[in-house]
This record gives structure tokens, sequence and C-alpha cells, in this order.
């Protein structure tokens, strides 16, 4: 049973409002103060960092302050004054710029005379300067101009930089103009001292007086303002989206309003200025990752797959435009990798830090090909994925290159300013040997063994379907063997028979480093397990030292290391569950997807909106611990939390799309406590299909077809994917069987 007033708020301190580049993060009272991570951010700058109200030399009170939609807020306050019937309503909506309305109401029945003002000023500070020290200096140049009953504040700030980092010197410089434009029905006057616009004010009874504030920037020629056409496009995306539809059943209103959450952050995190291919990427998560990152971006996309296409199409499309052709140390950077990060801010433009185009991680390219095959799978769009092929190819080629330590996949940093840990746990600390102590570079992970192995998989299958010539067959047999041969030697090299699961990499001497984390439920997501271990591994993770009641730690509790609050040694990450219970589907393990599958969904009942955060502490679930602990500085919404949902719920029907042949496998076991679920709109090819599946009192879970558009065929059995039998070397005979029959 969940404690029935449960309920989390991440970074409680702070309000955040987000839509595109512009992320508002206020404090509780809904103003800034210029401290902490408080600002109104475009482009990963602060272009404003105090704004608050004053009504009579006072601060309003606030009388209730709540988001409406992720892009938009509203607040109420009263005057500090008596009787608490002077009223100011603000109502402000973010999108690449703030437009704010607002409303002063004097709901007494005398005449009323007061004094509002705005105090603001901007810093133009990095993300990351708000709570550190300031390495940039530039200088702000202030203006204030009056334009009939409109006045206006532009403040252009000013900054360079002199750098010098392994082959790349010279100096950078930057240019930011904020402007605060300020609408009413009389013209204000502005303090210069005080940094405070002002109105005095006549209010009559039951009087009401309106104003505006519209803040934008302007960079490199380019206007960061308020879009209302990114509106449309949201609706779009909400109305073509595959939705979900729930029963009354215990956990009914967590999945659902879940599922509906993921949909509305994934769109809320769009950049709109990064769209290509016919689709469109997102940032990370908000606050701390407001910018491109590629392996965030690629997990959310493909794990959202359920809902649309669109982000895969979009995030594999830039990933491939920004994909490296030369080598560059300070940034990591090698032909073939793709983008890890892709910061705007002032301290990566003024080369600071390599942030800009920073290549320094493993993930992506181990990782793209199985994101092109789901697309394919999805869409059929042989056009797009060919085009794609490439950029794919090109990844694991430099894997392929440089691959060390027994022809293991290896990273190792050759930046002065690089990550040292460059696989999924990215943290510093994240990787230790069992006495605590961290393995030196190169170090070989185990999960990005599984993503490779899974990779050649599916471009093998891609180049069978799509190969112009015998040379591009030959390079399919090729990789599948590879592949093959690659399963033989993980399984070999990095198997803890004592553990009955793999250990979490090898270090620089190939010395397998014996640490237990959830680096093994990656292995099982990717299918690379071989069949005699996967059970022994899978009830390896869900023993009290590795899964939680609330989800599977990165590290085991009994690690020397461990630390319920810590980033990667024994926190709770919602992304790589979810990636887990697609391999327990395929695995046929579906007493455990539905005891973790349930074990999330009631994490997420406990935090507002049903949001699952980036992470959350490692607490073991019992009477002493009812609730797992926060991560404090952890980001909400975060994109590939927000993709778990509806990959978890395509994990339980054991969904599967095969568009090219347009086919959609079924495989579902819904659990006792989530009995029936209604799915609408889900989008295989040029087909959609609204379909409803419900558990039956033996326990088996039936579907029938509601609604079918287009041409698709759907079919009652365990995917091609599936690992229930020893699926490997007859996958691409299983392929021509379908393609034939």
């Amino acid at each position: 049973m969940l404690p029935p007033l449960a309920r989390y708020r991440p970074r409680d301190e702070v309000f955040y409002v987000t839509r595109d580049r512009t992320a508002l993060a206020t404090a509780r009272d809904g103003f800034l103060h210029g401290a902490g991570g408080q600002g109104l951010f475009v482009l990963q700058t602060r272009i404003v960092s105090i704004y608050r109200y004053w009504i009579d030399g006072k601060a309003p009170e606030p009388s209730g302050i709540s988001n409406l939609e992720e892009h938009s807020q509203i607040a109420y306050y009263v005057a500090p004054r008596e009787p608490d019937a002077i009223e100011l309503r603000l109502s402000r909506t973010v999108g690449d710029g703030m437009r704010e309305t607002v409303e002063l109401t004097n709901h007494t029945a005398d005449a009323v005379h007061l004094v509002l003002e705005l105090e603001l000023d901007g810093d133009f500070a990095d993300p990351s300067e708000t709570s550190t020290e300031r390495k940039q200096r530039g200088a702000t140049e202030r203006s204030w101009r009056t334009d009939g009953p409109d006045g206006e504040l532009v403040w252009i700030y000013t900054a360079s930089h002199d750098y010098d980092h392994q082959g790349h010197r010279g100096r950078a410089s930057l240019c930011r103009t904020a402007h605060v434009r300020i609408s009413g029905p009389e013209p204000p006057t502005y303090d210069e001292a005080r940094r405070r616009i002002r109105w005095e004010l006549g209010l009559e009874p039951r009087g009401r007086w309106h104003g505006s504030v519209s803040v934008w920037m302007e960079t490199n020629g380019q206007t960061f303002a308020l879009h209302e056409e990114h509106r449309a496009e949201r609706d779009e995306f909400l109305r073509n989206s595959s939705r979900i539809g729930i029963a009354s059943a215990p956990l009914a209103h967590a999945v659902s309003r879940a599922l509906g959450q993921a949909r509305r952050d994934l769109i809320a995190l769009r950049l709109y200025d990064l769209d290509a291919g016919g689709g469109w990427t997102m940032s990370a998560g908000l606050p701390t990752y407001l910018a491109l990152f590629g392996r965030d971006t690629l997990t959310a996309s493909w794990q959202a797959a359920l809902i649309g296409p669109e982000m895969m199409r979009g995030t594999l499309s830039q990933l491939a435009e920004s994909q490296a052709g030369e080598t560059d140390d300070w940034r990591d950077c090698q032909p073939g990798k793709f983008i890890h990060q892709a910061d705007k801010g002032p301290l990566a433009t003024l080369m600071y830090n390599p942030l800009g185009s920073y290549y320094g991680d493993l993930t992506v390219p181990s990782f793209y090909p199985v994101a092109l095959s789901t697309l394919w799978h999805w869409t059929g769009d042989r056009e797009a994925v060919r085009r794609l092929l490439g950029p794919a190819m090109k990844g694991l080629a430099w894997l392929d290159s440089d691959s060390k330590r027994g022809h293991f996949y290896t990273y190792e940093t050759r930046s002065e300013q690089g990550l040292k840990n460059q696989c999924w746990k990215d943290s510093g600390d994240g990787i230790v040997y069992p006495d605590g102590s961290a393995p030196p570079d190169p170090i070989a992970p185990c999960e990005a063994q599984a993503y490779v192995f899974a990779s050649k998989v599916r471009m093998s299958e891609l180049l069978w379907w799509l190969a112009k010539d015998d040379a591009e067959r030959r390079e399919s047999r090729r990789l599948f063997d590879e592949a093959m041969e690659l399963r033989d030697r993980f399984n070999e090299a990095y198997w803890m028979e004592d553990e009955g699961c793999f250990g979490m990499g090898l270090d620089a001497d190939g010395v397998l480093i014996r640490s237990v984390g959830s680096e093994s439920a990656h292995a099982v997501a990717a299918g690379i397990v071989h069949h005699d271990r996967a059970a022994r591994t899978i009830e390896r993770l869900f023993q009290p030292d590795l899964f939680s009641g609330w989800g599977l730690r990165t590290l085991s509790s009994q690690h020397k290391r461990f630390d319920p609050f810590s980033y990667h040694r024994g926190s709770v990450w919602p992304a790589e569950q979810a990636a887990f219970c697609m391999g327990l589907m395929r695995y046929g393990s579906h007493q455990r997807l539905h005891q973790l599958t349930k074990a999330l969904f009631e994490a997420a009942s406990l935090f507002e909106y049903e949001r699952l955060p980036e992470l959350f502490a490692g607490h073991q679930r019992d009477e002493q611990h009812p609730i797992p602990g926060l991560y404090r500085r952890a980001n909400s919404p975060q994109a590939w939390s927000a993709s778990a949902a509806p990959c978890m719920i395509q994990a339980l029907l054991g969904i599967f799309p095969y568009a090219p042949l347009r086919l959609l496998f079924v495989d579902p076991h819904l659990p006792e406590w989530l009995p029936v679920l209604r799915l609408e709109n889900v989008r295989v090819g040029g087909a959609a299909a609204d379909l409803e599946f419900r558990r039956g009192e033996s326990g088996r879970t039936d579907y029938r077809v509601l609604d079918l558009r287009g041409e698709l065929r759907i079919i009652r059995q365990p995917s091609p994917w599936s690992l229930t039998t020893s699926f490997g070397e007859r996958l691409i005979d299983a392929i021509s069987s379908l393609a034939a029959g």
C-alpha cells in the first residue's frame, strides 16, 4: 500500500515553466530574486535574473501559483495592505521568450491610489555560473526608451575570451541583447538606480488595470521571441500521437496520467530550431540539460516510439547532420562519432569548455542502428531509412577501429576537459572496483558491448532489406556473424558465475570489474545474454540489494561505495528500467515484468503530475522507508524519463510493429493490477489502429480491434525479436519467412 498522502515535487524550491529554448525558473513566490538557479533562460543564457513586483514599496503576498501547462503559469497575489482586497494577477507564457499579462484589481467599494513597480535586471550568466563562480567577464549596456504608452528596456551584453585548448587558440566573442517591452494604458517611468519600472495608479471601486510585459533575446541576427505557431505544432502532435485509455483499476489513474504527461513533456522539450528529416528532437531535460544531448534524445525517441515516429525521424536526422568528420582531441571527437552534447550557453560559445560540440560518448554510435531499425519497423519508410544507413555504418566503423582490450569496445578521454566515464554511467565515480576505487581508462563497459551486439544484428536486418548490391548483402551477413561472435565472447569474458550476472566492465588491463550494478539489465534489454543464463541473470537483478521495491539500483546496496543519494552508485533511473522491461518481455519473464512496471508506476504516482524525474534515491521499500528519497538536483521533466512510461506499456502488450510487411505483432500479458487497457491511434506505416486489451479470470489477456484505418494485419504471437527461443542464427531466416508469407 502506498501512503495515502505521499506526494513529491522535485526541486521543490523552484517553479519551472518551459518550451523550446526557454525556461523560466522562479522562487516559490513566483518571482526571481537573483539566487541559485532562478532566472529566465533563453538559449542557456540567463537574460533576466531579478524580476519581482512591489506594491507601495512592499512585496505582494502570494495567494496561489500553478502551472496551467508546461509552458504557462498563473499566479495570484494580494497587496500588503488592509483589507486584503487589492489583487495582482500574473499570467505567463514562455517559448523562445516570455509574455506576461498583468492585472491589478480593486475588490473594495472605495477608490484606491497605489504605486506598482516591477524590479528587474539581467546578468547573462551561463546556467553553470548560477551556482558556482562566474568565469565570463562581460559588459552590459543598458538603455530605456518610451514609445507612447509603452516603455522598453534594452540590455546589450558583450564578452570575449582568449582561449588556448589543445590546438584551439584564438578569441571568442559573444553579443546577446535582451529586450523587455512594457505595455499599458499609460506610460511608465523608469528608475535606473533602483532598476524599477513604476506606475502610479488610481483604481475605482471594483476597477481593473491591465498591462503586459514581453521579453525576448537577439543574438547573431536571430530573434528568440514567443512563437504562437509552435502551439499549433504542439497540438498537432498531441492529436496524432497514440493515446491510452484505462478502465477502473488500482493503478489506472497513475498509468493514464503518466502516459498523458509523457506526451506533454516530450513536446514541451522540443527544440524547434533542430527540426529535421520530417520530424523533431528534444532537449534532455529541465533545468540542467536544456540542449541537445545525443544519447538522451536517442534513447527517449526510441523508447517513445509507441507514441509516434516523429521523434525518431528528427533525432536520427539531427545526429547524422552533426556526425564527426575529423579528429579533435579537445572535443573527444573522431570521424564517425556522434554528438554527445551541444550547449548554446555563454561558456560554450566563448570556448571556456568544449561542450558546444562535444563527442565524448560511447553510447550513441553503439545504439544508433537500433533506433534506426526501430524507425524502419514503425514506418517502413525505405527512403528515410536508406538515407541514414551511411551515418549508422560510419558509427559502427569507428567503434570497430577504436576497439581495444580483446576487441571489446572501450572509451578513453583525449580531452583535457573531457568526461572520464563516457558510458551510460558518465559521472566520474559511476564505475568502481569492488573495493570502491575508480578503474583507470580505457574501460570496456558491459552495456556498450550489449548495444553493439544489438546494433549489428539490427543493421544486418536493415541491409538485408535495403541492400543495393551483393556487396551490401555480404556486409549484412558479416555484421550478423560479428554480432553472434561478440555475444559468445561477451558471455565468456563478462560473466560472474558466483554472482549469477555480468560485471561492470573490463579495465585497462582487460580484467573484469567485478562490481554488481544495473549493467546486467542493459545486457538483458539488448538480448546479448545467452539463453542458459538469462533466467539466472534476471533473478539476480531482482534480489533485494539491487531491486529496491521502486526499481533497480545502479549499484548493489552491498557495495562499499553504495549511496542511495548518489548519481550512479545506488540511485534508481526510470530510463534504464524501461529498457529492461523490453528485455523482460522478449525473454518471456512476464511475472518480473509485472513486478517492475508496478513498482515504477507506483513511484510515478508519488510525484507531481505522475511525472517520473530523472532519478530518485535507492532506499529499500519497507516500513522505515515507505517512500523513496529524492535526488535533489534531478531534472524534471526529463526526456528519457518521460519516454519510460510508453516503453513500459509497449512491453506489457508485447507490441512489435513490422511496417515493411504491414504487420503488427501483439503478445499481451496484462497484470492483475491493470486488467483493461485501450490504445488509440497506434500508427504503423500508413495505417492506424485502436485496440483494447483485457485480462480474463484465467490470467490470459485477449485483445480486440476497435477500429482500423489503412492496411494492417494484426497477429497474436511473439515478435521476431522474441528471445524465448534461441533466435540468434535463425533471425534472418525468420525475417525471410515473414517476407515470403
